[in-house]
């Protein structure tokens, strides 16, 4: 069993100690301290709270039971680069989890989707909503996958920086009835997606929050503050918006760590901004979504290199 996965359970580098899926001391024939039957599920965080660890270790413990009495043998999804565009966000995730819980129902046990409550607000953190028109404009924090970058010479020897750079964040409407209306970041059209349910749309905000020293695109700039704009198509004018800034408004550093959950609450309120959005008329971006990631608007790539995929042979 260890030489039939160990090539292919490994991380991007190789590392067969740091993949999601870890049995180095499942039943490894090089030592006595790789035979211990453990499979370690590296994926999992550390939960913020004794019972949610509960949840989650018996989640696991019943998918083991479930596959194990009936395995899955049908052929898998390929989702391409769906993992890396739809299932960042909130709404997705959630809406995948759902479809366990009921696969497990059907199966025996007996789960509420209820419990897995807090772990969606832990992840994916309410920032901030706005109202116009019977509409409603809400954020939440997705997720975003950082890359590790080459190795780079340091004071202290050789390194490898994250590029912790970009982040992601969920666009969800309620209440939006028709094509009236759209949603823009930044000037740019955000792409939304219908949730099955009528007037309500979600889509995800991929943009470079700081400027770090090592990064996977250091010629672009920063993107915040975010400003979010509920544009009236027909008049050409915001009716509503908001403003996201990624750390402290006035552009500064905290000296201090928070005292508290009450003081970090505060801090991460005092971000989010109920005012803020465009002034006089608009132009209506007529931006098309990106081939590669239609549930996404990515601020880093511009119009024009969404549009053309490929550059004319006459340019020098």
């Amino acid at each position: 069993m260890d030489r039939v996965l160990r090539n292919f359970l490994v991380d991007l580098t190789g590392n067969t100690h740091r993949s999601e899926f870890c049995i180095d001391k499942l039943y490894s024939p090089s030592a006595p301290s790789g035979r211990r039957g453990l499979v370690e599920f590296r994926a999992f965080e550390m939960p913020p709270h004794a019972y949610m660890s509960v949840v989650q270790m018996l989640l696991i413990r019943s998918l083991v039971a479930r596959f194990w009495d009936n395995p899955y043998e049908k052929p898998l999804i390929r989702w391409g680069t769906e993992l890396h565009d739809r299932f960042m966000l909130r709404h997705y995730v959630w809406e995948d989890l759902k479809q366990v819980i009921h696969n497990l129902r059907d199966a025996g046990f007996e789960f509420e989707l209820e419990w897995f409550a807090p772990f969606r607000e832990f992840r994916f953190p309410h920032i901030g909503s706005i109202h116009a028109r019977g509409m409603q404009l809400d954020l939440h924090t997705a997720l975003e996958p950082w890359h590790v970058l080459g190795e780079e010479a340091t004071g202290q020897g050789t390194a490898r920086y994250v590029d912790s750079s970009v982040e992601r964040l969920q666009v969800s409407m309620t209440g939006m009835a028709g094509d009236r209306y759209i949603v823009t970041c930044n000037g740019r059209r955000v792409p939304l997606r219908p949730t099955g349910i009528r007037g309500n749309f979600v889509a995800g905000v991929r943009y470079k929050a700081w400027e770090p020293y090592s990064a996977l695109h250091p010629v672009i700039r920063k993107h915040t503050p975010l400003v979010f704009d509920i544009v009236d198509t027909e008049n050409r004018r915001s009716i509503a918006g908001c403003t996201y800034h990624v750390s402290h408004p006035g552009g500064r550093n905290y000296d201090t760590y928070p005292v508290n959950a009450n003081e970090a609450e505060a801090r991460r309120n005092a971000r989010f901004w109920d005012y803020g959005n465009t002034q006089d008329k608009m132009d209506i971006p007529m931006e098309e979504p990106h081939p590669e990631q239609p549930y996404t608007l990515d601020l880093r790539f511009s119009t024009q290199q969404i549009t053309t995929s490929r550059i004319d042979s006459n340019e020098p």
